[in-house]
């Protein structure tokens, strides 16, 4: 019989491979975090990844869309996954100063200042081309 945590494990790889298997780089421990986005130089997007359906329908197929579409482009792209990279998630949101938590959610930091951020009821019931168009177009703000 597969155990809770093997059955959550093989429910939410799917999640974690859609954007792996677009370039984002997994952030699993604070560690990870910390070593990433301290004396960070240039532009990183971060996903803070989620279960919910508004992650499945709208936030990680506007991720991926925006890198894959936008000519201005992230020098980095990194994910945690809140709920299930818990560690990891919270040092992330250190570095989003002013915002609550909020998963699913984006941001773009800069030389490791946050200069963009997306909370989830911006993302919520919106068409997945307006967020990626706001996405695509913090990049072309921010990046390069």
């Amino acid at each position: 019989m597969m155990s809770y945590d093997e059955y959550m494990r093989s429910v939410i790889q799917p999640m974690r491979t859609e954007l792996t298997s677009a370039g984002f780089e997994e952030l699993l421990t604070p560690d990870d975090v910390e070593t990433k986005f301290e004396n960070m130089k240039g532009t990183a997007f971060v996903v803070v990844n989620s279960v919910c359906g508004c992650a499945a329908g709208l936030a990680r197929p506007a991720a991926v869309y925006s890198v894959q579409n936008s000519e201005a482009k992230p020098d980095k792209l990194y994910t945690v996954f809140a709920g299930q990279d818990k560690e990891a998630t919270a040092k992330a949101r250190e570095y989003f100063t002013g915002y609550p938590p909020s998963s699913p959610s984006f941001a773009l930091l800069k030389d490791g200042e946050l200069v963009y951020m997306m909370e989830r009821h911006q993302i919520e019931n919106r068409p997945l081309e307006v967020i990626a168009s706001d996405l695509m177009e913090a990049f072309k703000k921010h990046c390069g």
